[in-house]
This record gives structure tokens, sequence and C-alpha cells, in this order.
């Protein structure tokens, strides 16, 4: 199958977009490379190359603006190569402003280009010439045009209409190349590119998974064929002894009629077996393939991380320079292999990642030379695996961010007091970076200051179940770690048995497993722990978690799966270990909803179905069950009960400072607290437990505030629990908003301080203990 049958169902003006996309960035890259100091006559006859197709495409298809630009970029990389200008960095400021404007032209939902813009763009070409100018080596001569390559041929006389009886047809590639192509067409075949749409991509994936546990079902046929073969081989020994024991009493036809079935038995058991020996083979062969078919599936899923970085360099190149400063950009691993559903998400909290890093991050050159520091800044992107997890990181040289300026802020936003700012640590200082709404500027520009960038990082990761990791170092720079999981469609994952059924937790959030005596298990403060690492963890059993019925309290030791890590760690306790498995991710029905502590299913390689584990929501849940003193299950023991009833308070805030905050605040008035992340997560806790007060946020990912009170207002079960908000949003629209959806209670963030909360707490319920 050749190229242009891959592509005929476009349209010129398609393809011609297409051809735009790929050409542009690879004009992008060779510029950024000529602009570093990299003395490359090859980037320049690229360069040329790529203009002159893009001018010839545009012809084609009869777009004169993408003529007229592309051949006013083509002429000065011509004169470049022929030595009559020599290219300065202004020249590639303005052949970059011509990209865009490729780009802008090829697009027909994007601003139409004008006719004084490209004059602008011609006039700023012209006045480069006088810029201080980048060395660059003698240029290679041109080498020859390529034939004239005409793809298309039902468009062959509209085509020559447009460019004229003798200008000659460039291609209309798709590559980012531009070979000969003769050679391109005896490549066709090797490492051509083809495109398929993800959900056909998604449909062969499961079709292999598919495929691979049938194969595995060939197995246990076999041995049961195997067993048919030894009943078989009794069978015909009983007959030698029946034939044995009575042949003094039977005549000679009978006897001979005994013989012969012994033979046709015989034969029988000799004709299986050589069949059984090809089922063998068959089957060794067919789940060889299977596993074949698969692993190349799931690479079909796999792209390279550099596939998202292409734009960065000239994001950070062009951000750098209006910012008047320095930056040497570096991407590290872009070979890593990524999800592709992983890195199309990546995109933006990169981008965001990236502008902070050289707005907020790389300080100017006169500070950094105050400082003893190069001029150039240094920002690097990297990309690696470990220990199961894609970890992504963003890392800057300039002088990190002053922690008592950070902390001013946050006070100076009333985000807490000074008094509890003082004692927050500096990673829980830094947390607040991650807060909507929160910025250390006092202005708002063009590039930061409005508070959302590091907000959308935090919701993205959030979102596909990761962590977001802050490393600074004052006066050497930061580090942002976005840990990911490696794939969204496949995951290594430990399985367990809880109730007689199969469970998986993935790997990538098992700290460890452990097997735990009776004597290794202690009640402290009225709940079971066990010691690990030098710390004590709380234990609570996965049969509570899972509702899947009662644990085996008659067992000499219990299975352990700990997870979590700062400051919440846990021990999930299960009935045993199953071992290690590779699942592929299947999606429960979205009619369902969001099941509590479940994250999606799997089918095992005998078929049976298996739950995967939402470890992140049952943390979560571990939480409320040890700080509510409610793991009796487990131990089996009246003394995990509280002496006396403490009112309950459920805190939904997506913010971890502000429901750590808040959280402190109530226990320490004696309130019995639990904590929830976001909307969704507070609706399940409110479902599935009893609660006096909820004091709830309106801004937060999955389900918002309203959406919440709303609900529990309108379930006749729920609608007498008193619910307080407490947001940032202050406008009386805001707060009749809340009201009218039937909140008790109304506290804005601005005027919040301990007591406000404390007494709004206490006029809803009363005293912590009732």
């Amino acid at each position: 199958m050749s190229g242009d049958d891959d592509l005929s169902h476009l349209s010129l003006l398609e393809l011609y977009r297409e051809e735009t996309r790929t050409q542009t960035q690879a004009l992008s890259e060779r510029l950024l490379a000529l602009e570093s100091g990299e003395p490359d006559s090859v980037a320049l006859e690229a360069c040329m190359r790529a203009a002159h197709s893009l001018k010839g495409a545009a012809r084609i298809v009869g777009v004169p603006l993408g003529v007229d630009i592309a051949g006013r970029m083509e002429e000065c990389f011509v004169a470049a190569q022929a030595g009559t200008i020599a290219l300065t960095a202004a020249h590639v400021d303005v052949l970059l402003a011509g990209v865009d404007l490729l780009v802008r032209v090829a697009d027909p939902q994007a601003q139409p280009v004008s006719p004084g813009e490209i004059d602008a763009f011609a006039a700023a070409l012209k006045g480069a010439d006088g810029a201080q100018t980048m060395q660059l080596p003698p240029a290679a001569p041109p080498s020859p045009q390529p034939p004239p390559v005409v793809p298309y041929r039902e468009h062959e006389s509209a085509a020559n209409e447009s460019v004229g009886a003798g200008a000659p047809m460039p291609p209309l590639a798709v590559s980012g190349a531009l070979p000969d192509p003769v050679q391109a067409g005896r490549a066709a075949g090797a490492g051509a590119m083809r495109r398929v749409r993800a959900d056909t991509l998604n449909r062969l994936l499961s079709l292999s998974g598919e495929s691979l546990v049938e194969s595995r079902w060939l197995k246990p046929f076999a041995e049961s064929m195997l067993r048919v073969k030894r009943a078989q081989r009794d069978a015909a020994r009983a007959l030698d002894l029946v034939c044995e024991q009575f042949t003094d009493d039977l005549d000679a036809g009978v006897l001979a009629s005994m013989n012969e079935v012994r033979h046709m038995l015989n034969d029988l058991q000799r004709s299986f077996a050589e069949r059984m020996d090809e089922f063998d083979r068959f089957e060794r062969r067919s789940t060889h393939i299977a596993e074949q078919l698969y692993d190349e599936a799931l690479q079909c899923r796999m792209r390279p991380f550099g596939d998202a970085t292409r734009a960065y360099p000239r994001i950070v190149r062009d951000l750098a320079r209006s910012l008047g400063k320095q930056v040497r950009f570096s991407i590290v691993g872009e070979g890593t292999q990524v999800d592709r559903d992983i890195l199309d998400l990546l995109d933006a909290p990169l981008g965001h990642l990236l502008r902070n890093a050289i707005d907020h991050g790389v300080d100017s050159p006169e500070a950094r030379r105050a400082r003893g520091k190069p001029v150039e800044a240094s920002v690097t992107l990297e990309a690696r695996h470990s220990a199961g997890s894609l970890l992504v990181s963003v890392i800057d040289d300039g002088p990190g961010v002053d922690m008592d300026a950070l902390r001013a802020a946050v006070v100076r936003q009333r985000l807490t007091d000074d008094e509890t700012a003082a004692r927050l640590s500096d990673p829980e200082l830094l947390e607040f970076l991650l807060l909507p709404g929160f910025s250390m500027r006092d202005a708002v520009t063009d590039v930061s200051g409005r508070g959302v960038g590091l907000d959308a990082v935090q919701e993205m990761v959030r979102g596909v179940r990761g962590a977001v990791r802050i490393f600074n170092e004052p006066g050497a720079g930061m580090r942002f770690v976005l840990q990911l999981p490696l794939t969204l469609s496949v995951i290594r994952s430990l399985l367990v048995e809880v109730g007689g059924e199969p469970y998986a937790f993935p790997l990538a959030h098992v700290r460890r497993t452990l097997e735990l005596g009776i004597d290794d298990i202690d009640v402290l403060e009225g709940q079971p722990h066990f010691p690990f690492d030098g710390r004590r963890a709380g234990l609570v059993a996965a049969h509570q978690l899972l509702d899947a019925g009662e644990p085996d309290a008659a067992r000499a030791s219990t299975a352990v799966v700990v997870v979590g890590g700062e400051p919440e760690l846990y021990g999930v306790a299960v009935d045993r270990f199953l071992g290690e498995r590779m699942l592929v991710v299947q999606p429960l029905d979205s009619r369902l909803h969001k099941i509590q502590n479940i994250a999606a299913g799997a089918l095992l390689e005998n078929g049976d179905p298996v739950l995967i584990v939402d470890v992140e929501d049952l943390i979560r849940s571990v939480d409320k069950l040890v700080r509510g003193g409610q793991l009796a299950k487990l131990m089996h023991n009246p003394q995990l009960a509280l002496a006396d009833r403490r009112r309950r308070v459920l805190v939904v805030d997506d913010s971890l400072t502000v429901r750590e905050l808040e959280r402190k605040l109530l226990e320490k008035r004696g309130y019995d607290v639990t904590v929830a992340v976001d909307g969704m997560d507070g609706w399940n806790a409110v479902r599935s437990e009893a609660f006096d007060l909820v004091v709830t946020d309106v801004d937060m990912p999955r389900m918002d505030g309203i959406e919440l009170v709303t609900l529990i207002k309108n379930d006749p079960m729920l609608q007498r629990v008193p619910v307080m908000i407490v947001s940032y949003k202050d406008r009386d629209e805001d707060r009749r908003r809340g009201l009218d959806a039937g909140a008790d209670y109304y506290l804005a963030k601005s005027s919040f301080h301990d007591e406000a909360l404390l007494d709004a707490v206490h006029d809803l319920i009363g005293d912590a203990r009732g």
C-alpha cells in the first residue's frame, strides 16, 4: 500500500494543512538550531527546501498568501546559501514570525492573515540585514531540485493552470523530510508511517488481550486431554486383564473379536498420542504468537517522549527573549516510551511548568552575574522510568523560592494566619503553590500572576492518579517532578484475595507486602498499628474497605499490603497474596458511576474478572476509618470503640493545606473529623457514613461544592444534615447561590479565622461531645 493510498480520502486543502504543520515544525527546529550557534549548512539547505515545498504546495491549492510568505523565506535562505547575506538573530526572529504566519494561513479557524501583516513581515526581513551576524560556514551549493511529483492525477490540469506552464510541481508530501522520490519509494515498505484512529488502536489492544486470554485456555484443555489419555490407557489394561482371565472359557471367534478390539484400542492410543503431541506444539506456538501480538499492540500505544516536546524549544526561546533572559534549554529522555494518552495530557501542564520556570524560576542576566552564576540560565525537561512510574521533571538553576516571601504571600492572601504559617514546614508551604488562584506576583502580566498554571498541573496529575512533588534548593533552583503511571491501559499489579474474590493493587502504589503475626499488631489510642521502617502504621481490613464480608480471625498471620507515604502510611490486611500480573485495564460501565475504592476492571489469564483497586481512594477511606476508630471488624476487639460518641464533621476541600488546617482546628476542639479531597469523594463519604455536619469548599474537581450541597439536600436520608460552605468567593451572588442550593451557613475565606469557623460549627451542631 502506498502513502498516497493512505491519504486518498483527504482533500488537497487538508493535505496542504498537514504538510504545513509538518514543514513548519521542521523549519522551527532548524532555525533554532542555527540560532544556537551550531554551524550547519545542511540545516540551512533543509530550511530552504522546506520553504520551497511550502511555496509549491500553497500554489497548487491556490493559497497566494502562503506562496508569498514561503517565497520570501525561500529567497532569504537562498541568499544565505549563496553568501549574499549572513543570517542574524534578527533574521531568525523574523523567519520564526513567518512560520507563525504560515500556520495561520493554513488553519481555517485561525485569525486570517492580512496583507498588512505580510508587508510588515517583508519589511522586517529586509530590516534584519543590519543586525549582528551569526557565523555560518560556507553553504554547500543548492542540491538539484527533485523531479516533479504529481500524486493526484485528477487535479493535474487545475494545478498546472495555477502553477504556470514552465513551473515545476513540488511534491505534496506529509513526511517531515524531503527525500528523493525514488529512495522514498524504496523505503515506503520499511519505515513508512501510517495514520491509525485512536479507537482502532484501543480495539486492537482489547482484541489482542482477549486473544491472549483465549490462548491460555489451550493449556488446561491439553491437560484435560492427558487425563482422557490416561483413562483410555487404563481401559485398555482392564480389557487385557479380562482377556487373560477368560481365555480358556471363550471360543475362538469371541477371542478373535476381543483381540481385534484390543488392536483397535492400541491403534487409537497411538493416534491419540500423536495428536496430543501436535496439540501441545500448537498450544505453545499459539500462546507465543498471542503474547507477541499483545506486546506489539501494547507498543502501538507507546510513543517517545520527544513526540510531545518539539514545540517547547520555540516556546522557551520566545518567552526568554520577551523577558530579556538568556536560557539554555535541554531535553533529556526524548526516547522514553510514554503511553499516548498520558503524552497528550502532558502538553498543557508541561507548558505551564516551562513558562513558570522561565518567568518565576530563572533570574535576569544582571542578577545571575551579581550572584557569580553564568549569565545563561539552564532549564531542563527530563523524562525517565523509575520503579514502575514515569517521572517527568522540569528543573531550573534560578535562585529558588524565597520561603519567607512565600509564607508572607500565604498570609497576605488570607489562606492562613501568621501563627499557623509560622508553624508550617517548607514542604507544607510549597504545597500552597499548587492551590487554585495562588500567585506570589502582585501584578498580573501576559505571562503569569493569575495563579492558574500550577493548579492546572495538579489537576491533570490527579486525574491520572499521579502526584506532584516540589523540591526547592535556595540559591540553586527548583525541581518540579510529576510522578505518573507508565500507561493508562496496562498496569503491573499485585493480585490478592479478599473474601474469596481476586483484587488487584497497582504495583506503582504498593510500598511493600508483609506477613504479620498477632504479636506484631498493637492497639494504640484505640486503633490497630504495626511497626514499619521505624514508624507506626495504621492497619485496616480490606474486607471492610471493599465490603467483602468478615476476615478470618483464626489465621495465625495476616497478609498486609502497605500503601501510602508521607504522612499517611497504612497497611491493608488481605486473605492471601496471589502473585503479580500484567493486566489490561477495562473501564467499568459508565452507568455504575464512580465505585468507592475501585478504579477499573480487568480479565485474568483464565478469563475470570478482577477489580483494580483505586489506591488513592482507598487511602482516603483508610484515613477516615483510622481517624474514626472504626476498625473493629479487623481486630474483633471492643477496645476499638470510642468510649463516648463525638460529633462527626466531614471536611470537603481539594486543597491539602486548607483541609488539614480545618481538620486540626476542629479536632483540637474535640470534634471527630473526616476529610474528603473533592465533591465526589465527599458524596461517597456522606452516603456511607453518618455525619453531624458537612463543611465544604465550592471550586473542586470532579464535583463542586454547590452540586454536593444540592445532592445532600435532595436526598431524603441526608437532607437534615447541616452543610456549611467555606469559600474564597465572598460576593453577594456567590453567597446567594450557595444558600439557594440548601447550605445552612456560608463563611467566606476572606473573613476566615480560627474562632469564626469554630463558632459557626458550634452554632450548627453544638459542642463536640453529646
